[in-house]
């Protein structure tokens, strides 16, 4: 290759470092900077976050009960304007003037009206109850960072839109956005009686068939078809998200628990009703276990339909949470140093930028990884509880295997080095196993 050829690569190499070096560098401190907060950028938030430039915020709903028993929804543009109604009010949480999770009892006119805030704005009447509820000097735009309470009443459920769940719905729209068309082709015969057609139809139906072979069919078996849909699902949507939570100004929805919870418990709810008689046999009436031992091993069976789907969530979601945990603490890292010397902090952020594009590179890897593990545990979850034994007990009788070891060593040919898989079944999966 010419050097010539190489030259522009380079050159583009060079200006994403010093763009990232100029992005990263420490600036003069001043008392007007924040503080980086690794924890709270990469937890969920009432607002979409483009810092530096600013901040969106996001619809606050609200379920309450009203002073006189009666039950209200409110709706609200932002957390700014709940504030500034004067209905809502920031918690306060400090030890003078109310007590741990209490808030103020501001009343929406006549207080702030006798407070000098009667023809104040709504940013500025945002801060002015913000400043009386917590008693120190709050900046407006912190309102959509704060817990916020019915001055009167109680708040039963907070429905409010949140950053994690408007990434969520922008992952769904990409889907339906791009297989909707792609099943339209389908139907049409494209990718059924002739080859597919272009690189999306081509790049889609390789990971389809993917899924298909190497997932779905070696723990599911001849049931692979009936689930092969929400597996499917799984997938893409885990995946979807993971990458738009690289994206710059993204966030990452699978960082939080209530979405990977939601995953793991509709694949829980998946494995329980397709669960076979064998499978509940095992887990209330263990084969080959002495009676006296049951009541002990019963509940232990019981407590792992429980912490399977636990491992699920908590697996996914500590993952995808730690890659951008490093990334942002490397960046901080930068600023702690230069807030002790500016030439330091310019030295130190030339190997933490090279350091956070290569995590950047293994979160990349991370996000396949996850959406893959996420994807073929539940397959081997489901497929455990819809195998089942119906034959060759004299089989099993030989091996010493009991009904349900025996079912599960049938759906799962992968783990159990391809048994009862006649050779041309096997995968390309399973002869890297056997391998």
């Amino acid at each position: 290759m010419r050097p010539s050829a190489l030259r522009l690569p380079v050159l583009r190499l060079t200006a994403l470092l010093v763009a990232f070096v100029g992005l990263a560098a420490p600036a003069s401190a001043s008392g007007d900077e924040e503080e980086l907060d690794a924890v709270h950028h990469t937890s969920d938030g009432f607002y979409v976050d483009f810092a530096p430039f600013g901040h969106i915020e996001l619809p606050r709903l609200f379920v309450v009960r009203r002073a006189d028993g009666s039950l209200g929804f409110d709706v609200f543009g932002s957390s700014t304007a709940a504030v500034a109604s004067g209905r809502y009010a920031i918690e306060s949480h400090n030890e003078g003037g109310h007590g741990e999770g209490e808030h103020d009892d501001l009343e929406p006119g006549a207080e702030n009206a006798e407070a000098g805030h009667g023809d104040l704005t709504v940013e500025e009447l945002s801060e002015a109850n913000a400043e009386e509820v917590l008693g120190e000097s709050v900046e407006a735009e912190h309102a959509y960072d704060a817990v916020l309470l019915p001055v009167e009443g109680e708040l039963l459920v907070d429905l409010s839109i949140t950053r994690h769940l408007v990434f969520a719905l922008i992952a769904v729209v990409l889907l339906l956005a791009l297989f909707l068309p792609m099943a339209g082709r389908y139907k049409k015969g494209i990718g059924r009686t002739s080859a597919p057609r272009g690189v999306l139809q081509n790049m889609l139906e390789t990971v389809v068939v993917y899924v298909r072979d190497e997932i779905a069919k070696p723990n599911l078996g001849d049931k692979h078809e009936k689930y092969l849909p929400y597996l499917l699902t799984l997938f893409f949507f885990i995946l979807t998200c993971n990458l738009l939570g690289l994206v710059p100004f993204g966030a990452t929805a699978t960082a939080n628990i209530t979405t990977t919870a939601v995953l793991a418990i509709i694949t829980f709810v998946v494995t329980q009703f397709a669960g076979t008689k064998d499978y509940w046999g095992h887990i209330f009436n263990p084969p080959g276990v002495p009676g006296f031992v049951k009541p002990i091993l019963v509940p232990i069976e019981i407590m792992g339909l429980f912490t399977k789907p636990f491992a699920l969530a908590v697996r996914l979601f500590a993952n995808m949470t730690a890659g951008h945990l490093v990334i942002l603490n490397l960046i901080g890292l930068i600023f702690i140093i230069g807030g002790m010397s500016a030439t330091a902090g310019w030295l130190t952020s030339i190997p933490a930028v090279l350091l956070t594009l290569f995590v950047y590179c293994l979160e990349l890897l991370v996000a396949f990884i996850q959406a893959y593990v996420f994807t073929v545990l539940s397959a081997l979850f489901i497929g455990m509880a819809t195998a089942e034994h119906a034959h060759d007990h004299d089989h099993s009788e030989d091996h010493g295997l009991d009904a349900h070891d025996l079912a599960l060593h049938q759906s799962t040919p992968l783990v159990n080095g391809g048994a009862h898989k006649k050779e041309h079944e096997r995968t390309v999966g399973t002869e890297a196993v056997l391998a």
